[in-house]
């Protein structure tokens, strides 16, 4: 069943977004977070909402085989696939991101997704793990990132997906280590913005813009006849 925060009035401004909820960890912390961004969020398993949102969210925190087995469990791994490939925006948090990937280290005998090629490997043995700091961002010319260039965030991970074209962001740990990733409209942060003040504010109101910029839902009328 959804949970919705009840305080909040449902305004057809604020795009639909739904929280993948199977179950791992703090995931209310992402709900409250994109409801200040400006989104009408809500937790969710139900298949239809999940079709119905304008944007939907992958968060996630533990290891990568337990987290995509609870996906599995609830059925919210087809749900993912199936709302990625519906071109609505899609944003996986954390390990969140990791699990786009089509594997992990952490967990060889598991597949991930699939929506992000490539594979999650171990932050190099010349530096102490997790990775659990604030740490300054490196950012490529991308909508999620914008106003964002040199800004600190908040990580929490002894993975981190592999370099490549897919790169929007890096960090400096032992190295350039991927921050965030974007493929179509599949996006993807290994930081926690829900945990990173100002700045992953910043960085959800920006998705949450996009979310918006796509969605027929939240195109009132009187913005419509603005366009005309």
């Amino acid at each position: 069943m959804a949970d919705s925060n009840p305080n909040e009035t449902l305004d057809s401004s604020r795009p639909t977004i739904a929280v993948l909820d199977y179950g791992i960890g703090n995931l209310r912390s992402a709900q409250k977070s994109l409801i200040r961004a400006g989104a009408d969020a809500s937790l969710t398993a139900d298949p239809e909402e999940i079709a119905a949102a304008d944007g939907v969210v992958l968060p996630g925190v533990g290891a990568f085989g337990a987290c995509m087995d609870a996906l599995a469990a609830t059925g919210l791994d087809e749900q993912a696939r199936v709302a990625a490939a519906s071109g609505r925006p899609f944003i996986g948090i954390c390990v969140g991101m990791q699990l786009l990937y089509e594997g992990s280290e952490e967990s060889p005998d598991h597949a991930g997704l699939g929506l992000l090629p490539g594979q999650v490997r171990l932050l190099p043995d010349t530096v102490k793990r997790p990775q659990m700091q604030w740490n300054k961002l490196a950012t490529s010319d991308h909508p999620l990132l914008i106003g964002l260039d040199g800004s600190w965030m908040y990580f929490v991970h002894s993975y981190a997906a592999e370099l490549s074209d897919h790169t929007i962001a890096t960090t400096d740990y032992g190295g350039e280590v991927a921050a965030a990733a974007a493929l179509d409209n599949v996006w993807a942060t290994q930081f926690h913005p829900e945990k990173s003040a100002d700045d992953g504010r910043r960085l959800l109101e920006n998705w949450v813009d996009f979310v918006r910029s796509t969605s027929k839902t939240s195109q009132t009328p009187e913005s419509d006849q603005t366009r005309l």
